[in-house]
């Protein structure tokens, strides 16, 4: 069964419309979005072709969001093949090619052998070749940040969305497998960018993915990483509930469970549940204390899981729920021994280590700690990072004739200028 897709080219009929030339031309993307449903192209499909979430298409068509973002309007154009002129763009590549389709269509020439020149990839050699390269990505994301990795990881996973499309039996199985890992991965990297549209949205496909090939582990971590995404947005009551799913996960890992425990333990801290929280905080740090040799998860990434991560988290809750000068001790004391490789991780813990040291009423140790993750931060080009300091500098205003915070904020406020962080 064929796959459903956007036509290469829109019915002129839909072109000319002229609602829809009014539509696009203001960039009102509901009624866009509602004439192509009317047109037999629906929402699932919509989010599929523009790279977004089908809940992000759903929102557009009742008029919540109003889409404004350059790149999201140009992926809008490329996914729905809306010519750029109507909505205010330079024309876009497709539309060269389609202006020569002679050369587009052009059947490769055959080889000596009489095979065609551009074969298609083969699936075995893609998904272990994956395999090989991914721990290269994660390394480079934790040590470099995420934009190291991103157009990479993406490249991969766009590849790896054709090639399943057309493949069958055990190959696409396997396919589906490393995918739902990549994509997972890929929706991470967007995170730590700033980007939820997209982190989403991969999530997503991380999870259809994952379901399809009955890759049970797979489908926990992910709803694990949605828990997390739903914390990073402070949808406490989202977060408690897809934390507790998977923990019910029959492919939950002891080590998936952990970091499932710790994140249901932020969705309490978020609710004001300080009990709850640190319970459940207690667990976590059990389950990632215990040896785990059962190699399920051994494709997933999952080497951050241990107990420095899991007091970290419950440093940063402490903030939340009061308690500032024990947070700061276990920031310091954990800090010392967390690998350098997680460098992206240590500039997101020293930003919160600054706002600890803020609220605890020790400005110069704020902004010590703070310039040290600054630093960090415009190197890896890290939104959790920014984010965070953006907090710690709100906690620093009332110090702002203290030089060190002076020093500080200044630096912070030419980094969110966008003078050095291209964002």
């Amino acid at each position: 069964m064929t796959e459903a897709r956007v036509p290469d080219r829109l019915p002129s009929s839909l072109l000319s419309n002229p609602e829809m030339i009014t539509a696009c031309r203001r960039r009102d993307f509901a009624t866009v979005f509602r004439l192509l449903k009317l047109a037999g192209i629906y929402p699932s499909l919509i989010a599929r072709a523009c790279d977004m979430t089908p809940s992000r298409v759903g929102e557009v068509m009742a008029g919540k969001p109003k889409i404004e973002k350059i790149d999201l309007i140009e992926r809008i154009a490329d996914g729905l093949h809306i010519p750029g002129h109507m909505l205010g763009l330079a024309s876009r590549g497709w539309e060269q090619e389609a202006a020569v389709p002679h050369l587009r269509h052009r059947s490769p020439e055959p080889s000596a052998r009489g095979q065609a020149l551009s074969a298609p990839i083969e699936p075995e050699f893609f998904v272990n070749h994956l395999r090989g390269i991914m721990p290269g990505h994660y390394k480079a994301a934790n040590l470099l940040g995420s934009r190291h990795a991103l157009d990479a990881v993406t490249r991969h996973v766009r590849l790896l969305d054709r090639v399943q499309q057309s493949a069958g039996g055990r190959a696409r199985d396997e396919l589906l497998t490393i995918g739902a890992r990549t994509a997972e991965f890929l929706g991470w990297l967007n995170q730590d960018l700033g980007d939820f549209d997209q982190a989403l949205y991969w999530s997503d496909r991380a999870m259809e993915w994952a379901q399809e090939a009955g890759d049970d582990v797979m489908s926990a971590y992910v709803l694990f990483r949605k828990s997390n995404q739903a914390t990073a947005q402070r949808d406490a009551q989202k977060a408690v509930s897809l934390a507790r799913a998977a923990q019910r996960s029959a492919g939950a890992t002891l080590r998936i469970r952990a970091l499932a425990a710790q994140q249901e333990a932020q969705g309490h801290a978020l609710l004001g549940n300080p009990r709850f929280a640190q319970a459940k905080f207690d667990e976590a740090h059990e389950l990632a204390a215990e040896p785990d040799d059962s190699h399920a998860d051994d494709a997933l990434d999952l080497a951050y899981c241990t107990p420095t991560y899991v007091e970290m988290q419950r440093a940063n809750c402490l903030i939340e729920l009061g308690d500032p000068r024990t947070a700061v001790g276990m920031f310091e004391t954990e800090l010392q021994i967390l690998p350098p490789i997680y460098r992206n991780d240590q500039g997101v813990y020293l930003s919160r280590l600054a706002r600890a040291y803020a609220v605890s009423g020790e400005p110069e140790q704020a902004a010590t700690a703070a310039d040290r993750a600054l630093s960090i931060a415009i190197d890896t080009e890290s939104a959790r990072a920014m984010s965070e300091l953006s907090a710690a500098g709100k906690a620093l205003q009332r110090w702002s004739a203290v030089p060190e915070v002076a020093t500080f904020t200044g630096r912070l406020t030419l980094m969110s200028s966008g003078s050095a962080l291209d964002r």
